[in-house]
């Protein structure tokens, strides 16, 4: 199936110089696959012009005259700036130019831009983020990653809603849906959470298991993982750091001595694969559910593996047709 996808190309931490890289290295491993870089048309094509082995034919560029920073508010965003990179580039899936629309950007002015231009599907009142984070039996959807840091119960039912329609289009039969919570007893938790158990409790067709603490996510104890976006880029931003730091205590262990650095040459293919388990590059990439469009943020500070794992989950997404299969399910579980 091809697909073509908006790569917001000026926004993010590093903006062009990395992200071209990691869109010609998608090129490259998909030949169904097409790009438009959106943002500064010359800075553009004299940072394409050093890369000769691209293929013209599926990399485009869009014009756009502004950029949103990482520091502009979300009412700049959308009132200030009508031609920078990120709006342009969901105008374009808007108008169905593209497919879907890839952003390393500002969070908020993403979150406000997509939903002024591409609107939520019915029954939704606030798209979350989603991503796949690994564990001991395979992975786990956590949702929202900070695209709403205050939510109310009934939001959390939406994403929960959501995530579990979501881990079925990807193959998991009756997804196990969890609320993120300090406690797994009923006890436990603010009155938010303990509401939003409720709601998900009366939700017959959701396959609740109820309260998760944050280590039982990285033991597989459910399949969709529902928090409000504050707690889940918290736990993203610390599971991330801490995949980092136990790969590096490991390549310091295994290089401290003459017998540790043998036996780290003989477990070389196991630390490799370990430490490419547990990347967060191999994971960057968090899906807005609830639009009507496919629309994935990557981390502002993503470099160009980060990136391209970001056009990946766009480019599944886009194969998925998760908008539409959300579409004709969401107003039945949720009216």
């Amino acid at each position: 199936m091809s697909a073509h996808i908006a790569i917001d190309a000026m926004s993010g931490d590093f903006g062009p110089h990395l992200l071209i890289p990691a869109c010609l290295a998608a090129l490259a491993e998909d030949r169904h696959l097409s790009l438009t870089l959106v943002g500064d048309s010359t800075q553009l094509t004299r940072l394409l012009s050093q890369h000769n082995d691209w293929d013209r034919a599926r990399l485009h560029i869009k014009h756009a005259s502004e950029v949103i920073e990482m520091a502009d508010k979300p009412s700049t965003a959308l009132r200030s700036k009508p031609d920078s990179s990120m709006r342009v580039a969901l105008q374009m899936l808007r108008d169905h130019e593209v497919q879907a629309c890839v952003s390393a950007g500002n969070t908020g002015a993403l979150m406000a831009l997509a939903r002024f231009i591409l609107k939520t599907l019915p029954g939704i009142d606030r798209p979350a983020m989603m991503t796949a984070i690994p564990t001991v039996s395979g992975e786990c959807q956590l949702l929202d990653l900070g695209a709403n840091v205050d939510c109310s119960a009934e939001h959390l039912l939406q994403f929960a809603v959501m995530g579990s329609l979501a881990a079925a289009c990807l193959g998991v039969e009756r997804p196990r849906v969890a609320l993120l919570n300090i406690g797994s007893e009923a006890i436990k938790g603010n009155q938010q959470v303990k509401f939003a158990a409720s709601l998900l409790e009366q939700a017959e067709q959701l396959n609740y298991t109820g309260f998760i603490e944050g280590d039982g996510v990285f033991r597989g104890e459910a399949d969709v993982v529902v928090c409000d976006g504050f707690v889940g880029n918290v736990l993203l931003k610390s599971s991330e750091g801490l995949a980092g730091f136990i790969v590096e205590r490991i390549r310091n262990a295994f290089s401290s001595t003459l017998f540790a650095r043998l036996v780290g040459w003989l477990a070389l293919p196991f630390l490799k694969r370990l430490q490419q388990e547990l990347s967060p590059a191999a994971h960057n990439g968090a899906s807005f559910l609830g639009l009507q469009g496919v629309v994935v943020k990557s981390h502002g500070g993503a470099d160009t593996a980060a990136f391209l794992s970001a056009i990946r989950r766009a480019r599944m997404a886009v194969e998925e047709n998760l908008p539409q299969k959300l579409h004709g399910h969401l107003e039945d579980m949720l009216l």
